[in-house]
């Protein structure tokens, strides 16, 4: 039996969460609270992991079979788990690069695989899609599925 067997997935939730995701994204971008790129997060969580209250690591199945990338992303998940840092894994990339926008031109393109949102240390910054989505990393963890995973909707 697959995990997938075990713990029946609920469409409505997994859109509702999708969506959360989206408007997080949004309103931290906006808010100057998003660092993107695997490297970036890393030092950001090596200087200050105090201030990150979610990462996302985002792939599709061509990154599947990159295994410098798999490494990154298992030395991320200990390190959110050991700092209890909300961690999610997402899927659509072409979804997420939309929402972030896209960079300008004749910029590199930047590494959406995993992206921090962090919270200033006053509670100044509130979201109700934060909350959202910390409830259900929460319930995920409940059901020792510790790093869940949701799509983005595509446009």
């Amino acid at each position: 039996m697959t995990l997938e067997e075990l713990v029946p997935c609920d469409s409505s939730k997994m859109q509702a969460v999708s969506e959360a995701v989206e408007r997080v994204l949004v309103a931290a971008q906006r808010q100057d609270r998003l660092t993107v790129g695997v490297y970036e997060s890393a030092k950001l969580m090596n200087v200050d992991p105090d201030s990150v209250v979610l990462c996302l690591l985002a792939t599709d199945e061509e990154d599947e079979g990159d295994i410098a990338l798999q490494i990154h992303f298992t030395l991320i998940q200990a390190f959110c788990c050991d700092n209890d840092i909300h961690i999610l894994r997402v899927s659509g990339m072409q979804r997420l690069a939309a929402i972030l926008g896209e960079p300008q031109p004749g910029a590199e393109p930047r590494d959406l695989h995993c992206l921090l949102v962090t919270n200033p240390h006053t509670d100044a910054w509130k979201s109700q899609g934060l909350a959202e989505v910390a409830s259900y990393c929460a319930e995920s963890r409940d059901r020792n599925q510790w790093v869940p995973c949701v799509a983005l909707q595509e446009c």
